[in-house]
């Protein structure tokens, strides 16, 4: 065969390496129990009844045991607008590999994940619309970081199951993300995340806009402090607002009885209290002329404990839904719009 021609039974492997990785990760080894992979979805129903949070997560391995497997978690957060939170244990099962837009370059996928009992779950069929943005790393901390990658406007349609009752056809928008990194829960610090999808859908089917915005705050060194708002316009990425153009502030306090702590073996630990949740944040990028908006009132939360690996205090995620108004300027064009959409505020159990 002559040297410039590429045998048949090699084509097959180029064309899978063209589309980026075969899996949602880089195939390599997880070696040390702070080392994290972490799946994360979150939808919310067309009408705005419904709300969903998932999070798949692999553990590195011990550091005394090279040779034990990653841990695997998987939990899931499921909201009602009249019943509030219901979630799993840590222990969520998915009768397979779980979707992600990561691994799969194009087309539909399953994404499916339940409680062992049965108490919620959902099955749902998915397809991305969006591409995702540019991947971020904040380090921190002498040596640990986090990085992340996000898509907005992944559509879901099927069923979702609360509390045993079942509602099938549910449409759905919202979010993915891939993490990876090696911390641990008290030199993260704590973060503040969230989403909006624009309801309004482009001539393509896509959200006509779309934000994500991400506020990472560890303690050391001081100046480790990381942010971005990133604005999609019809599924690409059109403007990233980085740290230094980015504005938060905050109002009020969210009463205490709009938070539930999940899972529910979290309430025999005797957890102490986190620092409270805002009743309202407004998060802002500006570069030159252009520039968006978040005005998100918190509205409901759930409390998943996280244990630690390296203190004796656990970690906290707050997850919170609520009506959110985006409105910005792009290019000469304003636009704005009104959703439903979810906000994560992470820290310390003891409120630090």
């Amino acid at each position: 065969m002559p040297a410039n021609v590429i045998p048949a039974s090699a084509i097959a492997p180029l064309q899978v390496r063209a589309l980026g990785p075969v899996g949602p990760f880089p195939a390599a080894s997880m070696r040390r129990v702070l080392e994290r992979r972490w799946l994360h979805y979150a939808f919310l129903s067309r009408d705005g009844e419904l709300g969903l949070v998932a999070n798949v997560a692999w553990l590195g391995a011990r550091a005394d045991d090279d040779h034990a497997g990653p841990r695997s978690t998987s939990i899931l957060l499921l909201h009602e607008r009249e019943r509030g939170w219901a979630a799993s244990q840590f222990n969520a099962t998915t009768p397979g590999p779980p979707w992600s837009a990561f691994s799969r370059p194009g087309g539909d996928g399953r994404f499916a994940v339940a409680a062992t009992d049965g108490s919620v779950g959902v099955d749902l069929v998915v397809r991305r619309t969006s591409r995702p943005c540019t991947s971020q790393c904040a380090p921190f901390a002498h040596g640990q970081h986090l990085r992340w990658q996000s898509e907005t406007g992944v559509t879901a349609h099927g069923r979702w199951t609360l509390d045993g009752r079942a509602r099938d056809g549910v449409d759905a928008v919202g979010y993915h993300e891939r993490v990876r990194g090696y911390w641990g829960w008290p030199e993260l610090g704590g973060w503040v995340f969230g989403f909006a999808n624009d309801p309004g859908r482009s001539a393509s089917g896509r959200p006509a806009t779309a934000v994500v915005f991400t506020l990472i705050h560890p303690g050391d060194p001081p100046d480790a402090a990381t942010a971005s708002v990133m604005l999609w316009r019809d599924g690409r990425l059109a403007r990233h607002f980085p740290r230094r153009r980015v504005s938060a502030a905050v109002r009020g306090e969210l009463d205490e009885n709009r938070i539930v702590q999940v899972p529910a073996l979290a309430n025999v630990l005797g957890v102490p209290p986190m620092a409270t949740i805002p009743r309202r944040l407004v998060i802002a990028g500006r570069m030159g002329a252009d520039e968006v908006l978040l005005d998100f009132a918190c509205d409901s939360a759930a409390r998943v404990v996280i244990p630690s690996e390296t203190s004796l205090d656990p970690f906290s995620v707050h997850e919170v839904i609520g009506a959110v108004g985006v409105e910005g300027r792009l290019a000469g064009r304003s636009f704005a719009f009104e959703t439903r959409g979810i906000v994560e505020f992470a820290g310390g159990a003891g409120g630090d």
